[in-house]
């Protein structure tokens, strides 16, 4: 279990990686399925937590040469964020966008409780599925 909520924190920052197979076989070798969905769901949110104070605290170095968003890409980023606002946090498990969402909400100063309800109801909900997914799927090809 130690091993998966560190997996599911790595993968849900900038580092690549992926939580899902580490869950599927724990869950193939008989770990309880509560425990996987809090233990994956808690790594996930805390590693996109680390991503929303990231958010925070480079937006001190937006006007230097090394920042990694243009001032256009970072007008743009914002005006996208107050479109769709902080409900977009829903898709902060999807690859490649969900990670820049979470950073964004904390270039943007989300707080940090309104940070937490969206991502844990998005992490929790995607670990709820895979969970569900590999009791139909996966089930005949464990043991």
């Amino acid at each position: 279990m130690f091993s998966l909520f560190w997996v599911a924190l790595a993968s849900a920052t900038l580092l690549p990686g992926g939580s899902e197979v580490w869950l599927a076989r724990l869950w193939c070798v008989g770990e309880p399925a509560l425990v996987l969905w809090v233990v994956a769901t808690a790594g996930n949110t805390l590693g996109s937590l680390i991503n929303v104070a990231l958010g925070r605290y480079a937006r001190q170095f937006q006007h230097r040469r090394w920042f990694p968003a243009s001032p256009e890409g970072l007008a743009r980023a914002e005006r996208w964020y107050h479109r769709f606002g902080e409900a977009s946090l829903l898709l902060s498990w999807l690859p490649v966008i969900g990670d820049p969402l979470t950073v964004l909400a904390g270039v943007m100063r989300l707080a940090w409780w309104r940070a937490l309800l969206w991502i844990v109801l998005a992490k929790g909900a995607r670990y709820g599925l895979l969970i569900a997914l590999a009791h139909q799927w996966l089930a005949p090809y464990c043991q």
